[in-house]
């Protein structure tokens, strides 16, 4: 890595970290077009991809759109990056994640908007998200010059006098990343944090839908001296796009976004490791002890937050039959306050859908609930991609909006009597991403984290909940693997043993 570089990460102002500025202005801050990156460099090679503003659906800017000879040649770039990107020492792998975190801090109220306009995000989520965005990408700098190996004790019998093991990890190789549209900056940064970390190149495909951010994260690591061809970002038709998943050079294919895509993926993939972030049917339960006003402040949250699509977003309210009806008069009550409208507002809590027909598809399921017998508590109106805050109850299990991922602001409610039926209801599905509870009895809690089906129990809190350092992943259709920056880099890593025989 040149000395330059350095000089600015370690002793140099001109990169020095400021404080974040939290107002931004509900202006536009986007190019009018922006490049593609292949081996580090920006590419204006187009401005084929058009990005709209999700609240007004006016065309806003433009991105250079990578056809298959560009990723081709991302992918020999990468391969050709390997043995340099190796041999840089975790003290400079660090000092290229440093230089992100203080590039974005400096670049906040810029970030922020580009996103509040490309995904309809509202202004305080995305500033939300990049501060995670800054939170994953300094975890990730922090543990660069942790990746640590083990002394092994071999003579374990008479056979084995005189050996000595030890163990390494070492960079996997080129990997291939496709990241999703509702979180473009962390779910993005979840990828490429642990890659710089580990000395992993990378070709990455953001949504069609929101490429902006991760094109502003390589514009930022295109300041660095990273080694030709350790990262692409390469906005791609969903068409053009197989040599993402298929093509061989690649040694591991993570992905981000709805099931049906993801277990298709893996099933092209071919010999690479594959790591899956898939669906969510997200359950909170609410016991006869719980703190109602704090459950219902944090479900609101969880159900409705950027406009409900998270895929750990609440969808289904199981509360106990003794505090249901007082339970419902509440969440009722606060989902009716919430603020819908254009996200650059401030006051603005509900935002857009990404796209008018993915809010056409979820009117659809309402409509179709309440046509089997569901009651509509609050909600239930659509205006184009905005679709208002709704409560449903007694949904019939058949219906789609109980059985499938709603990804967006729809919650349904039910009852129970006694915890197990409780526990039953919440693995009532075919994704387990994660489960939130809210009780004080320790027993039942103990309870939960081993009988239920899902990655990750969060307690007296919403499943929505994720800090970006923790193991995150889910069973059954939400995925294999788990992501968080550690367990990210030990899936990007392979170990290298080493045996030595003693002789006198």
């Amino acid at each position: 890595m040149g000395n330059k570089f350095l000089s600015k990460i370690f002793g140099g102002k001109k990169f020095a970290a400021q404080p974040p500025a939290r107002g931004a202005r509900a202006v536009s801050v986007l190019k009018k077009a922006y490049p593609y990156y292949l081996a580090n460099k920006p590419v204006y090679a187009n401005e084929d991809l058009a990005v709209s503003d999700k609240y007004t659906g006016e065309i806003v800017t433009r991105t250079a759109l990578a056809d298959e000879k560009a990723i081709d040649a991302a992918i020999a770039a990468s391969v050709k990056a390997v043995e340099p990107f190796a041999k840089m020492a975790a003290y400079e792998r660090k000092a290229v994640l440093d230089h992100c975190v203080t590039r974005f801090t400096e670049r906040f109220d810029e970030i922020a908007m580009a996103l509040c306009i490309e995904a309809g995000k509202p202004i305080r989520d995305s500033e939300g998200e990049v501060t995670r965005l800054i939170d994953t990408f300094r975890i990730a700098a922090e543990e660069a010059v942790r990746l640590r190996g083990e002394l092994q004790t071999l003579d374990i019998s008479p056979r084995a006098k005189g050996y000595r093991g030890m163990w390494k990890r070492v960079p996997i190789g080129p990997c291939s990343f496709i990241a999703p549209f509702n979180f473009p900056l962390n779910l993005a940064a979840h990828k490429i944090a642990p890659a710089l970390a580990v000395g992993c190149p990378f070709v990455m495909k953001p949504a069609s839908r929101t490429p902006l951010g991760a094109l502003i994260i390589g514009e930022i690591m295109a300041e660095t001296d990273l080694p030709e061809g350790a990262f692409s970002i390469l906005p791609a038709s969903r068409d053009g796009a197989d040599l993402f998943t298929v093509d061989d050079r690649l040694k591991l294919l993570s992905f981000t976004g709805s099931p049906d895509v993801g277990w298709r993926l893996k099933a092209k993939s071919g010999k690479k490791k594959v790591v899956l972030e898939l669906g969510g049917n997200a359950a909170v339960v609410v016991d006869h002890d719980a703190d109602l006003d704090d459950a219902v402040a944090r479900i609101v949250f969880g159900a409705f937050y950027q406009s409900g699509q998270s895929c750990i977003g609440v969808q289904r309210i199981i509360a106990h039959s003794s505090i249901y009806d007082a339970l419902k008069k509440k969440l009722v009550a606060e989902t009716k306050k919430l603020v819908v409208g254009d996200p650059k507002d401030r006051n603005t809590f509900i935002g857009p859908m990404i796209s008018e027909g993915e809010a056409k598809r979820l009117h659809g399921w309402i409509e179709d609930a309440v046509s089997h017998g569901a009651k509509l508590l609050t909600g239930g109106k659509r205006d184009g991609a905005m679709l208002e805050a709704t409560l449903l109850e007694n949904v019939s299990r058949t219906c789609e909006a109980y059985t499938e991922e709603a990804f967006g602001p729809l919650a349904i409610l039910s009852s129970f009597e006694e915890w197990p039926q409780a526990l039953e209801e919440v693995n009532d599905s075919k994704f387990g991403l994660q489960a939130g509870i809210f009780t004080r009895d320790f027993f039942k809690i103990q309870k939960a984290w081993d009988e239920l089906e899902v990655g990750g129990v969060v307690v007296n809190d919403v499943p929505s909940y994720r800090v970006d350092n923790m193991p995150y992943g889910g069973v059954k259709d939400s995925g294999l693997g788990r992501e968080g920056i550690i367990f990210a880099m030990e899936d990007m890593t392979e170990i290298r043993n080493l045996v030595i025989r003693m002789r006198d």
